[in-house]
Parts: structure tokens; C-alpha cells; sequence
């Protein structure tokens, strides 16, 4: 009883705190500060943010607090900082724009275990799109604790719709769901939901550096007391955190360096569902650039020996159908030197996929009998062409830490300035994809290649959560359903790519490989010896898209490294590949202009002084109708030819998938622009200033 009394005593003086308030810097969104326990006081746990936009409840974020072993206690308040409101403007060296402004509010809730003496401090920024909080852990000696998990609530206020992907800690490769909140058994983030009030949020992290990540699993006991919005709640999803090998538990990590720093848990916030595509708050929670010349960094298209794989016409292994021999990369070159296509990237040039299927042990220094390397970085050299190098570890990580200083250090030597990565396969160990061991190694890896000058596109990836404006040499990655899935099994759906913008690439750059001309595989029979190597054989396959909706994902699914991802030979000499030997992906300025998401989108971007317009559908024919005020931008010209790359009248993605059109018309920013949009299909704009007008 003695014992007990003290931490009663704790609670309430806890109780008595008045509640604090911090808004975002225009004031419309509102959170609401305050410490949280059961009814009966029989257990402190921890502190809540109520957040209104516009007035209006939308988020109840409870039990702000980390699960430290034997320290489940009160926190008591020290004091609240507030610090000057920031409003700044900083630069990316590439992105979907390069000007991006910096503007919240913030408030830090300082406090110490009643017990323990070791503080945990809460720190909150609120911007005009979005609210953001993390925790510091500082530990009151040296004897170390051992945070178990995360005990973060987030508590909707009604039910609502959702886009997500079930939680997983190996893959976030899964078809998307739109469903009800209130029928959400987990998710992984982003997790993207529209409240019953139209007000749309995704939940996310930033900054994810050496904690594992987070998902959302639904909890049944996930409220307590008898307020009005605990009997309104419909949903409480509780924060869940990928396990390290040796634990049962959600996570176990022994403290030990006196602090621990947790990546930001955000939440993002828009009254259009496009506002959360145009919303840059997760870089904004990033630390700026530590790289001394991220000018070195440079968006790139990009051909490659990649598609024939997944079809199963060419092999990985060097056998009779190896894809990477030397004779093939001449001509990828060859080709990228034709059609103003910046790299060529190789799968399968390295020693050690003969293995494929056991112990991954590949070496990334030494190349394939077949593949005459050095000759072929000569010949890409000569030709101003761009080598991108393919390092698949298998999962093998032991293996690939091992080589990573020399593979690296090798490619800089050669000349190579671009990477793509691949973790297909379990990790040894029983360790995880998605867990602090798994994170710890993608951000390893990331600040190596940094070192020798090389960017990154890592598939298989952690999440994306901002890193990319520190380390701007980290520039794309998978992370979702990419056009593979189309080769070997059932395929995407067409409300597939118009959901992957409102989810999956809130978080950041996708490397999703679009632009496939051959939509129904005709090139297959040219191809006898061809061979299924995964789910399905290719010929019972199919993309399920319009070819003007091809051409519309390269710009509507943003990665600074852009594939045009089918086999060349589908390329010559057609008419709709102009827009890809056009277009330039360093952008200046992009935003999002019309979409929901699973149904449609309509983005805009600009590159000097032109601009690209893409949009795409569903399975549902759309005509919609695009204002061009965004052309005002470009001040004294006021005048554009648009060259419209579309679907025709009769193209459906069922039947008649490569029906198309190519049109031009002269516009300005007082035009409307009217756009048919077939069944699963999309179009692709260019807009190029009339100079004399």
C-alpha cells in the first residue's frame, strides 16, 4: 500500500494538468494535449493528442508512451516548450519539386518516471497539412532498460473508408484493399483513410533510421473510460512493432547509450484526397542534406535486360537463354544512345545466380563468363551512357556486408555511379526484412554507397520515410506490387496504379518499372524456348491497362530512375515511345490536381520551362475535364502545343488494349482541357511553349 500511494498520488496531480493546446500555423487543425489514464486510475498510460481540423474531430492519438520493461509507471510533467514557430524554404537536388517549405508549430512535453528518474519527453510539431510527435528516452544511469514496443493508440472518431496493406514484416508486395476502417484487421503505412466528414489522413513514420518499422493492428480493448468519443469510436488501431529474431515480443531493444530517439509517427492531413500526394511534411521531418555534393545525383531513364527475365524468355543464370551477355548490353546501348535515354541497367552479369534457390552467395565484383564487363563500361562510356549495376543479396545480408565496401569501392573505380539492389529471399537467422536488424542494413548500406558516390534504387526495401533528403544518393526503391506481378501471376488491377499514389508513394519514390507496349505478350511467340519461372506462365498473363496508360505511369508514379521496362524491340520505331525519348525527369514543380484514390488521378509537373500531364482510371471509362491554370506558372508564355499521347475512342484494357491516338492543340491557362479516359486507361501530356506568342 505504501508502494501505491505515491503513484496514485502521481496520477493525480497528473489529472489536475490543464490541457494544452498547440495548432498549426494557419490555425485550422487543433491538437489538444493532455495526459491519459484508465477510469479507476489503476494505471497510468501515458498522453493524448485530440486533433480537430477545421473544427471538426478527426483523431484521437492515446497512450503516448514507450513499453520499457519493469518501468510501467507514471511520467510526471516537467515543463512544456514551445519553440518559435519555423517557416522556411529549403532545396532538393531532385524530387517532385525542388523548393519545399518548412512551416510548423511545436511544442515539447518534458517529463520524468515518478520511479525511475528517466525522462521521457514527447515532442510535437503541427504543420498546416499534417501533425507529426516522436519520443526521446534518456535513461537516469548507466545500468540500460529494454524497450519492448511502442504503446501508441490511434482512436478514430467514427468509421470511414481505408486503402491499405495488410501488416507484414517481410513484404509489402500485397494488392490493395479499400474497405471500412471499422473492418481493418491490420495495415501497414502509409495508411490511408477518408473519414465519414470527407476529411482524408494517412499514417506513416519519417526518419526511420535504427528502430524497426511500424504497423497498425486493430485492438479490441483499444479504448477505456465512458467519454462521448469512446462510445462513438469505432476503430482502435494499435502501433506494432516488427520483432528482432530472438524475441516473441514485439520488439526487444536493450538501451544502453543513455538516449534513444524514436522516428516521427505522422499523420498527414488533407480536405482532397490529392492533398495528401502534394503534402512534403514527412522530408520536412528528415535532417537536411549530409552529402557534400548531392548535385552529383541526377534523375536518369533508364533501358534494361530486365523484362525479358520476368517473362521468362531470358535467364538470370548464364545459360543458353542469359539475358546480361555482352552481345545484349551492345545493344541496350546502342539503343539508349538512339532515343536520348540516360542508363542501361544489368540483372544476372555477376558470378554466383547459378546458386539461385539455396544459399545466396553472389559475388559483386566479378562478372559472368559471358559478360566482358570491362568492354562493356568502355563501350557505355564512349557512348555517354550511364551503367546501372544490379546487386541481388538474396537476403543473404552477412555475405553482402561483407563485400559491400569493395563492391562499392569497385563500382566507383569503374565508373559506375548507380546501384540497384535486391533482397529477394529470407533473411539468415531468423531475422527480419522489416526489423531494426533489417533497417540498421538498408541505412549501412545507403550511408556506404554515399561514400563512393553511387545512388540507389533498392528493391525489396524498407519503407520509404524521408531519409532521401539526407541522403539524396538513396533516390527510388519497390516497396508495393510493381509490373512483375504481371508476368507471373494474375496481375494488377487497373485501380492498382491509381490507388499506388494516395498510399504507397506518400512515402516516397517508386521504382515500379511502367511502359509496357506489348499488353497481351505477342512477342512470346517468337520466343519457343521460353520458360516459366515463378507463379504462372507468361502466356496465361497479361498487363491490365491501355498502352496510353503505360505511357501515363512514367510520370504518374514519381521515381527519379525511370524504366521504360519492356523489351526494346517493342520499342522501335513506335510512335507512342516519342513521349519517353521526350520527357525529363528533373522536375522542378509537380502537383496533384484531381483523383480519389482506387479511382482516378491527374498530376501535373514541370521541367524548365515544360510541363507534363498525366492521367489515368480504373476499370471505369472517365471523362474528365483538367483547368490549365497551372500554365500560368510559366509567366510571359502563354501559349502551348499539347501533344496528347491517349487513349482512342474504342481502346478498352479488356479488348482493345493498344487502340491510341496521338493529337495536338494549341492551349493556354484559360484552357480546359477535356480528356476520355478508356476502361484501365490513362493519358500522357506534353505541354512546350510557343515561343513567338
Amino acid at each position: 500500500m505504501k508502494r501505491l500511494i505515491p503513484f496514485l498520488a502521481a496520477i493525480l496531480l497528473l489529472s489536475a494538468c490543464n490541457h494544452h493546446i498547440v495548432t498549426s500555423p494557419d490555425g485550422d487543425i487543433r491538437v489538444n494535449v493532455f495526459d491519459y489514464h484508465y477510469d479507476d486510475y489503476s494505471q497510468f498510460c501515458g498522453w493524448a493528442l485530440n486533433i480537430k481540423v477545421d473544427n471538426h474531430q478527426f483523431l484521437q492519438v492515446r497512450n503516448l508512451c514507450l513499453d520499457v520493461a519493469e518501468s510501467r509507471e507514471a511520467y510526471h510533467l516537467d515543463t512544456i516548450l514551445r519553440s518559435p514557430e519555423v517557416d522556411t524554404t529549403w532545396h532538393l537536388p531532385w524530387g517532385e519539386r525542388k523548393e519545399v517549405r518548412e512551416h510548423y508549430k511545436e511544442m515539447l512535453l518534458r517529463t520524468h518516471g515518478v520511479t525511475s528518474g528517466d525522462s521521457l519527453d514527447i515532442r510535437i510539431r503541427v504543420f498546416d497539412n499534417g501533425v507529426a510527435f516522436r519520443y526521446e528516452y534518456r535513461l537516469s544511469d548507466t545500468t540500460g532498460r529494454l524497450l519492448r514496443g511502442d504503446n501508441t493508440r490511434y482512436l478514430f472518431p467514427s468509421d470511414g473508408t481505408c486503402w491499405s496493406i495488410p501488416a507484414n514484416f517481410e513484404s509489402y508486395e500485397f494488392a490493395y484493399r479499400e474497405q471500412p476502417i471499422s473492418q481493418t484487421a491490420d495495415a501497414n503505412t502509409p495508411f490511408t483513410f477518408r473519414l465519414k466528414n470527407g476529411i482524408y489522413g494517412a499514417i506513416h513514420e519519417a526518419n526511420l533510421r535504427d528502430m524497426p518499422e511500424m504497423t497498425l493492428v486493430r485492438d479490441t480493448a483499444g479504448y477505456h473510460g465512458n467519454t462521448d468519443s469512446d462510445k462513438q469510436a469505432k476503430t482502435c488501431f494499435k502501433t506494432w512493432l516488427a520483432p528482432s529474431a530472438d524475441s516473441a515480443i514485439q520488439y526487444a531493444y536493450h538501451i544502453e547509450s543513455r538516449q534513444l530517439v524514436t522516428s516521427w509517427r505522422t499523420i498527414s492531413i488533407g480536405r482532397k484526397a490529392v492533398d495528401l500526394i502534394n503534402n512534403d511534411m514527412i522530408l520536412c521531418l528528415n535532417e537536411p542534406c549530409a552529402l557534400p555534393h548531392p548535385e552529383q545525383y541526377r534523375p536518369m531513364k533508364y533501358v534494361g535486360v530486365w523484362w525479358g527475365m520476368h517473362l521468362g524468355i531470358n535467364s538470370w543464370v548464364p545459360d543458353s537463354r542469359h539475358g546480361a551477355t555482352t552481345a545484349n548490353a551492345i545493344r541496350y546501348i546502342d539503343f539508349a544512345t538512339a532515343n536520348n535515354i540516360d542508363a542501361v541497367l544489368f540483372e544476372g552479369w555477376n558470378q554466383g545466380w547459378e546458386q539461385w534457390g539455396g544459399t545466396q552467395v553472389f559475388d559483386f565484383t566479378h562478372a559472368a563468363p559471358d559478360f566482358d564487363i570491362d568492354s562493356v563500361l568502355a563501350y557505355a562510356k564512349s557512348k555517354g551512357v550511364e551503367v546501372i549495376i544490379h546487386h541481388e543479396t538474396g537476403g543473404n545480408i552477412p555475405n553482402y556486408e561483407t563485400q559491400m565496401e569493395e563492391a562499392y569501392a569497385w563500382c566507383s573505380d569503374h565508373g559506375v555511379h548507380a546501384v540497384k539492389t535486391g533482397y529477394a529471399g529470407g533473411f539468415p537467422n531468423r531475422e527480419i526484412h522489416h526489423s531494426r536488424y533489417g533497417v540498421q542494413h538498408y541505412a549501412r548500406a545507403m550511408q556506404t554507397a554515399a561514400q563512393y558516390g553511387l545512388a540507389l534504387d533498392v528493391h525489396e526495401p524498407i519503407k520509404p520515410t524521408g531519409l532521401r533528403r539526407t541522403y539524396p544518393n538513396l533516390m527510388s526503391g519497390e516497396g508495393a506490387r510493381g509490373m512483375e506481378w504481371n508476368a507471373w501471376s494474375d496481375g494488377n488491377a487497373p485501380s492498382h496504379q491509381v490507388t499506388l499514389p494516395f498510399t504507397r508513394l506518400l512515402a516516397g519514390p517508386m521504382d515500379y518499372t511502367p511502359g509496357i507496349f506489348d499488353i497481351t505478350y505477342k512477342c512470346l511467340g517468337k520466343y519457343p524456348d521460353s520458360k516459366q519461372w515463378n507463379q504462372k506462365d507468361a502466356r496465361e498473363c497479361r498487363v491490365h491497362t491501355t498502352l496510353a496508360k503505360q505511357v501515363s505511369l512514367w510520370v504518374l508514379l514519381y521515381s527519379p530512375l525511370v524504366m521504360a521496362a519492356d523489351l526494346i524491340e517493342n520499342y522501335e520505331g513506335h510512335p507512342m515511345f516519342q513521349f519517353f525519348r521526350d520527357f525529363n525527369p528533373d522536375y522542378d514543380w509537380s502537383e496533384a490536381l484531381q483523383g480519389e484514390p482506387g479511382q482516378f488521378v491527374v498530376i501535373a509537373r514541370r521541367t524548365n520551362s515544360t510541363y507534363y500531364l498525366a492521367a489515368a482510371t480504373n476499370e471505369e471509362a472517365r471523362d474528365i475535364t483538367v483547368p490549365l491554370t497551372f500554365l500560368s506558372r510559366e509567366g510571359r508564355r502563354k501559349h502551348f502545343t499539347a501533344t496528347l499521347y491517349a487513349d482512342s475512342p474504342d481502346a478498352d484494357y479488356r479488348s482493345n488494349p493498344t487502340s491510341y491516338s496521338i493529337t495536338q492543340q494549341e492551349v493556354t491557362s484559360r484552357t480546359n482541357l477535356k480528356l476520355h479516359l478508356a476502361p484501365g486507361g490513362g493519358c500522357a501530356v506534353i505541354f512546350r511553349p510557343v515561343e513567338d506568342k
